[in-house]
């Protein structure tokens, strides 16, 4: 029964998108074992047993379990332990030397941080190989991730790192041209979803550094992930959504955060499964939900939930997110660009229209009035969302906003996120990890670059040297550099989530950097 149920789960693997079997996930290796490793909480944290390196062939390790599983005497952990080495991340053994300053600490961890090139990669474990070198954010995050990549790449390129941009821009074309888009990581359960689409703004921070050329050089898979994320768009009636795209009431089409699957995640397949157990949603639905939010790489906030601000009321494939919207309008504008510099009058001025006309409906859709806000808007209930987050910067950012909306956008942020630390992520208590009191380097960079393209210089200025105190005055303190810092009380540490604090830490790094060249009276 055993093997049948294993000969049917891969008969039932997904295909990429350009018609290629996916590699098999962990719980598609092991079934029955993977369930009763994560549900046993063999190891503390979920992504250890995912990210664990099988010490036999996956057949091998199916039949022992089969065949020992049952016996009286059948000991889960020792068996783990027997056919599997734990992963061990570069910074659980790296030591910084505080003395040496923040700078110096900077330079290292790109080092520390840096993995060589996959080609190689151990047989049937969940990494997808890459061909090119990259970073990995550090701690429990042993592999790359998508949007946290660019904000990693804004620090390189200060590092006068280049090439290794290059590279990794290079690993992400490769991975839109294997699998059809842009996974969230390198990591086979990582295939049914993507992140936040910044594969467009690393060609552009690529060309600034390297020169106009590098557009062409990756037009291609530009156009493969605009691809992947307005598939289906044509055939939806107004109302109407199919996976990442959203036909709205008037016709217009936006987008939404969108994952393939609708099963627990497998890295945080005991969590979900709980979680699940809680919420008045059918485990699908719910699975769904959790796993859109994941893909949004806010994991979680209250911006997903519903009126009791509870996981378990989260709908995320109900709102058209603000921040995509504006990443893919840029998408949208790199594209044009792209064809410009082709001589593709026609196709350029295409792309520069469907950016235009994204622009008018998020205007439309996501800009608040009463409120001076930019929110995600439910087209479900056809309204605008309640909750005011970060993700209000974006079109500011990105050049979506007007004037007028960018100084209503400033005067909220001034009044009612910022601390002493920096912007808060989002006002609610709730205790997820992007909600108040944490604020993490991402969002400090998009709001900073966004309040100066509008002129808002004095708040800027306060954003940054409030960002980059709190960020010296923890690693004077513990020698680290976090995921997200809490911006309430800089004395506490950041918490919530569903794993301890982790160090490293790409985007953080990546900030910092960007931040003490422009601040040089900062703290270093």
């Amino acid at each position: 029964m055993r093997k049948l149920l294993f000969t049917a789960l891969l008969a039932l693997l997904a295909k990429s998108a350009t018609g290629q079997a996916l590699p098999p996930s962990p719980r598609q290796l092991y079934p029955g074992l993977f369930e009763a490793v994560q549900l046993g909480r063999v190891y503390p944290d979920g992504k250890t047993f995912v990210d664990a390196l099988p010490k036999a062939p996956a057949g091998t390790i199916r039949a022992a379990y089969q065949a020992q599983h049952t016996q009286a005497d059948f000991d889960l952990q020792t068996f783990a332990r027997t056919y599997f080495d734990a992963p061990v991340a570069g910074t659980d053994t790296y030591r910084s030397n505080v003395a040496a300053g923040l700078r110096a600490h900077l330079d290292t961890l790109w080092t520390v941080l840096q993995r060589r090139p996959d080609a190689e990669a151990a047989p049937e474990t969940s990494l997808l190989p890459l061909p090119r070198p990259y970073l990995v954010p550090g701690g429990r995050f042993r592999e790359v991730y998508y949007w946290d990549s660019y904000f990693t790449m804004l620090g390189l390129v200060e590092a006068r790192r280049v090439g290794l941009v290059r590279d990794m821009v290079d690993n992400f074309a490769y991975l839109v041209n294997r699998y059809g888009f842009i996974p969230n990581g390198n990591r086979t359960y990582y295939l049914t979803r993507s992140q936040p689409p910044f594969f467009a703004r690393m060609v552009e921070l690529l060309a600034k550094a390297q020169g106009d050329s590098v557009r062409a050089r990756y037009q291609a898979p530009l156009l493969r992930e605009y691809r992947y994320w307005m598939a289906g768009a044509d055939a939806l009636k107004p109302g109407t959504a199919a996976g990442p795209v959203v036909r709205l009431p008037a016709g217009e089409v936006l987008n939404r955060y969108w994952d393939a699957s609708d099963q627990p995640r497998e890295e945080s397949y005991a969590e979900d499964v709980a979680a699940a157990k809680l919420s008045k949603q059918p485990p699908a639905q719910f699975y769904r939900h959790v796993r859109a939010a994941a893909a949004s790489g806010w994991d979680f906030s209250s911006r997903w939930f519903g009126p009791a601000g509870t996981l378990g009321t989260i709908h995320t494939t109900d709102l058209v997110a603000v921040d995509l919207n504006c990443l893919l309008y840029g998408l949208e504008q790199t594209l044009a660009r792209g064809y410009e510099r082709q001589g593709k009058a026609e196709l350029a001025k295409a792309f520069w229209q469907k950016a235009a006309s994204r622009r008018q409906a998020i205007l439309r859709y996501c800009w608040d009035a009463p409120t001076g806000w930019f929110a995600d808007y439910n087209w479900r209930q056809q309204r605008r969302s309640a909750q005011r987050t970060l993700a209000a910067v974006y079109p500011l950012t990105t050049g979506v906003a007007t004037a007028a909306q960018a100084r209503q956008v400033a005067a909220g942020l001034r009044r009612d996120f910022l601390r002493p630390g920096g912007l808060v992520t989002a006002l609610p208590r709730s205790g997820q990890q992007w909600d108040a009191p944490n604020a993490w380097a991402p969002l400090q960079w998009m709001a900073i670059a966004g309040l100066t393209r509008y002129n808002q210089l004095t708040l800027a200025d306060t954003v940054a040297r409030r960002w980059t105190a709190l960020n010296g005055r923890v690693f004077t303190q513990t020698g680290k550099l976090l995921e997200k810092y809490d911006v309430v009380n800089p004395n506490a540490a950041a918490g919530g989530g569903e794993y301890p604090l982790q160090d490293g830490f790409g985007w953080t790094n990546g900030v910092l950097l960007w931040l003490l060249n422009r601040y040089p009276e900062a703290k270093q």
